[in-house]
């Protein structure tokens, strides 16, 4: 369960962290390592949501290609209204 950390800046960072939080420093990277875990399953969420996204538009081009996809029908020849 023990953690020795050898790198004088992480202790710098984790005293940093204490002071400006109040927290113990075993506190503020327990806090610290939270929100970044959180932070990386968010981006990893919308990588996600991106890369579904963009299937979908893949499919939806396929659907339409070759396809008369004018909306002249919509509207009146004469006015221009929508029919």
């Amino acid at each position: 369960m023990g953690l020795n950390i050898k790198n004088e800046r992480v202790h710098e960072l984790a005293k940093e962290a204490a002071r400006r939080t109040g927290r113990t420093q075993t506190s503020a990277i327990e806090v610290a390592l939270e929100e970044f875990l959180a932070r990386t399953d968010a981006e990893q969420s919308a990588e996600a949501r991106r890369q579904r996204a963009s299937e979908l538009i893949a499919e939806l081009q396929s659907m339409c290609a070759g396809k008369d996809l004018s909306t002249d029908f919509l509207y009146d020849d004469e006015t221009g209204l929508p029919a």
